[in-house]
């Protein structure tokens, strides 16, 4: 009776999340107003091997339109195929673009290269985008006035949407995921609460706080979700500006969205590990940050899983007749706020198919179900690698793919 109760308020406390969501997306929102003078910004662009990508990434930030200061670091961490060739012709053709090669070092990854950049820039703000990134004309503007005109606000989060979309099946179900997680849920947070969350890229910071509180956490895979939860516990805000756009990749096969979902799932067990040990992950509004970590990376999966377990049950016949009913209809309501979640963001961006609604009607007998797979993966390597073989976990870069559809 414990357990359906909780998963009756998770799914409760969603559907209120995302209810405020789309309130949020469709009242008339209090732009950023135009500043007077706008403060410095730096553009940082991790980068291993990423030739199929960088040069439409360079192309679309030589398009910016800032008004202020800004300069743009392709940061290569070690590239062995043609990403400095690429970069360093753009730097040649753009003033504000810059081939930056970053040192050998340990441990590999984003957050190491992040850091080094912090190193070598001196402006007030500085943004991270992902190498396959695209961000609209005026993605870096908007993220700015909203951090301006926001009081404590450590920087601003945008919306990152797939420009692959519509490539297969799974970059469609990748797609709808981003826009009901990434944005609805994420701006209804923000409605409630005033809580956001930085989603890894289109991500607006001010460079003093990130050294305040001590750059980036280098073994971090999650590094976006555990520079959240410290930023809120150090009670700086983080609003969410949905108009501020980028256009990013995602994975075309399931091999390669397996590895990358991996990676994600290792990071934010490694940052459960931290909430679990640090009381400074639960001061201020930390705490919901914490919880939701929890609630969604612990007690919703075995949810989930014990859903799945009660529903065979009771077709089978393993339980008691009297249980069968309420298990049942736990199961359909879980399906239900899904589903309403993927066809409410369609209705709120504008974006309705009919191959969208069966796309969304199928996605949590599908794709939905692959979470507690890779969760159960993503713990087994981080307890071998971290606990038995005592070994530090690498970061895993993603595959890039050539093709894309708009």
């Amino acid at each position: 009776m414990v357990i359906m109760a909780f998963f009756w308020g998770l799914l409760l406390f969603y559907s209120m999340l995302m209810l405020a969501g789309v309130y949020f997306r469709v009242k008339k929102q209090k732009q950023g107003s135009r500043l007077q003078s706008y403060p410095s910004v730096s553009i940082l662009i991790p980068a291993h091997n990423e030739e199929i990508v960088i040069q439409n990434t360079l192309h679309a930030m030589s398009q910016l339109e800032y008004p202020g200061d800004l300069n743009i670091y392709l940061l290569d961490d070690n590239s062995t195929d043609n990403t400095a060739h690429i970069g360093k012709d753009f730097q040649k053709i753009f003033s504000k673009i810059h081939y930056i090669p970053v040192p050998p070092g340990e441990p590999k990854g984003k957050s190491r290269v992040l850091n080094y950049g912090l190193s070598l820039i001196r402006s007030t703000y500085f943004l991270v985008y992902d190498a396959d990134n695209e961000p609209e004309p005026d993605a870096v503007r908007l993220l700015v006035e909203k951090a301006e005109s926001t009081p404590h606000a450590a920087g601003a989060v945008g919306y990152v949407k797939t420009k692959n979309a519509y490539k297969n099946l799974l970059t469609q179900m990748i797609a709808l995921e981003f826009q009901v997680f990434q944005l609805l849920i994420q701006c209804g947070r923000w409605q409630l609460f005033k809580i956001g969350s930085l989603a890894g890229t289109n991500m607006l910071l001010k460079r003093h706080i990130i050294e305040q509180i001590g750059g980036y956490d280098m073994y971090a895979l999650a590094e976006d979700a555990e520079l959240t939860i410290r930023l809120t516990a150090a009670g700086y805000l983080l609003p969410v500006e949905a108009e501020s756009k980028t256009w990013e990749q995602e994975p075309e096969t399931l091999k390669t969205f397996i590895k990358q979902r991996t990676r994600w799932m290792i990071g934010n067990i490694y940052l459960l590990e931290k909430v679990f040990t640090s009381l400074k992950f639960w001061r201020k509004k930390a705490f919901h940050q914490s919880m939701q970590h929890i609630t969604v990376y612990l007690f919703f999966a075995l949810l989930l899983l014990f859903s799945h377990i009660c529903f065979i049950g009771g077709l089978l016949g393993w339980f008691e007749p009297k249980y069968t009913t309420p298990i049942l209809m736990l199961w359909f309501m879980s399906y239900i706020v899904y589903t309403s979640q993927l066809i409410g963001v369609m209705v709120v961006d504008q974006d309705v198919s009919p191959i969208k609604v069966i796309v969304a009607i199928i996605m949590y007998f599908t794709y939905a179900q692959l979470f507690v797979l890779l969760l159960g993966r993503s713990a087994v390597i981080y307890l071998w690698k971290r606990f038995i073989k005592k070994e530090t976990i690498q970061w895993d870069k993603t595959n890039r793919f050539k093709n894309r559809a708009g």
